[in-house]
């Protein structure tokens, strides 16, 4: 089966934005899974991440203590979430490419970027709103927390990094933007509800109580991104913009850099 046809290149914002309540997302031909899928896939993360720490400890490591095990619990998890969405659209859809959007295109990637460089901006302002309501302490990702005061050796820090800049992104896109917004949109509810349900979701699916609000702000532009293109290219390139700074950031310090 080939793409759903997607707006056509070089239109405004405005533009793009009013093409989204004109053209309705095509149905969803031959996608033989919905939310039961979804829940399968954060299962999974969930139960895994679980189980690794339950490992850990067996062995004497705790996530406060092990370098190693922090690098395993985040990485293998969500590698596995992303991996077996991707397994279900092969069995029970027509692959990621048509039921997941994963595509990536030059329009994608230029309306990524600027999406992504706004949003940034407002990243960058809501979070020093947020640290300065709630605390730098409590403003702090968990991952962030665990890694601010480590002097991690390099390969560790390069691939923390990597998870937080690349891999991590584009894996949730694939979960939240990607798994998440089929479904809904497969119930036959329109791109809007599925941008507002697959935002809110993500924000809390994080667990971090102290972020959500942040997380709702951080989410928007990723979701916009998805929103005007159809496709999933976009919303990644705007996820790895977002993460990419407070990733090299960490990376420095837990280097001992900064």
């Amino acid at each position: 089966m080939s793409e759903p046809e997607s707006p056509k290149p070089n239109r405004g914002f405005i533009e793009s934005v009013r093409d989204i309540s004109r053209n309705p997302e095509p149905a969803r031909v031959g996608q033989r899974w919905g939310f039961g899928a979804f829940i399968l896939v954060e299962a999974v993360f969930i139960l895994s991440a679980v189980f690794i720490t339950a490992v850990g400890k067996t062995l004497g490591a705790d996530l406060e203590n092990s370098t190693s095990l922090v690098l395993i619990g985040s990485l293998v998890p969500i590698i596995l979430a992303a991996g077996l969405a991707i397994v279900i659209t092969y069995v029970r859809g027509n692959g990621p490419v048509v039921d997941l959007r994963l595509s990536m295109t030059k329009e994608d990637v230029t309306t990524g970027l600027k999406i992504g460089l706004g949003g940034l901006v407002l990243t960058l302002l809501a979070a020093k709103l947020w640290a300065s309501v709630v605390g730098e302490a409590n403003a702090t990702s968990a991952v962030g927390e665990l890694f601010s005061d480590a002097n991690l050796p390099l390969s560790a820090a390069i691939t923390m990094f990597l998870y937080m800049s690349f891999i991590g992104p584009i894996c949730e896109e694939i979960i939240f933007r990607g798994l998440l917004w089929g479904a809904v949109e497969r119930q036959g509810w329109s791109r809007w509800a599925a941008f507002v349900l697959t935002t809110v979701i993500f924000a809390v699916s994080h667990l971090e109580p102290h972020r959500t609000w942040l997380l709702l702000v951080i989410a928007i532009p990723i979701g916009i991104a998805r929103l005007i293109t159809r496709r999933l290219g976009a919303s990644i390139v705007v996820h790895v913009m977002n993460n990419f700074l407070p990733g090299l950031t960490l990376l420095l310090m837990s280097a001992g850099v900064m």
